[in-house]
């Protein structure tokens, strides 16, 4: 029987459609890192370089906070087996840039960052994206602010 993809659930208030996902590859992966290292989470920030890729650390390694977004919650357990939930964490900088694309979590050869619970297996994670096809899951965004009728006017 092969792996099947995992879908995280929904954890954004207001959505109602998930947004990242788990190739099986990465199961089979974060199964077997969760057997060596126990409960694990993601956290995919904006940065250069090594920030660019999803990094995994053993869970509450990295601290989160009101500058990221949870826009998902794996469950790594094979069927029948207790729950093995690991959170997938971006921060809000970078959601800003990818709120409309929906991302596949896979893995490929190469190092990856030193500090990613992958590393030393001579792999690493990679994000894969794509258009969400609706904008119905979306968070409501925020109201823009008027301009003041000044703002409007051109200076001659």
């Amino acid at each position: 029987m092969s792996t099947p993809t995992i879908t995280a659930s929904v954890t954004i208030p207001g959505e109602s459609l998930p947004r990242v996902e788990l190739a099986p590859v990465a199961v089979d992966l974060l199964r077997s890192l969760w057997q060596e290292h126990g409960p694990l989470m993601f956290h995919q920030s904006g940065g250069c370089c090594d920030g660019s890729s999803p990094m995994l650390f053993m869970a509450g390694e990295f601290i989160t906070s009101e500058q990221d977004v949870r826009l998902g919650q794996f469950d790594l357990a094979a069927a029948g087996q207790p729950e093995q939930p690991l959170d997938f964490w971006m921060s809000t900088e970078q959601f800003a840039y990818w709120s409309h694309t929906f991302l596949t979590v896979d893995v490929v050869p190469g190092r990856g960052s030193g500090f990613s619970a992958e590393a030393p297996r001579g792999v690493r994670f990679l994000i894969r994206s794509r258009l969400m096809e609706t904008a119905e899951p979306f968070a409501a965004p925020a109201e823009p602010a008027e301009l003041p009728p000044e703002a409007a006017t051109v200076p001659a």
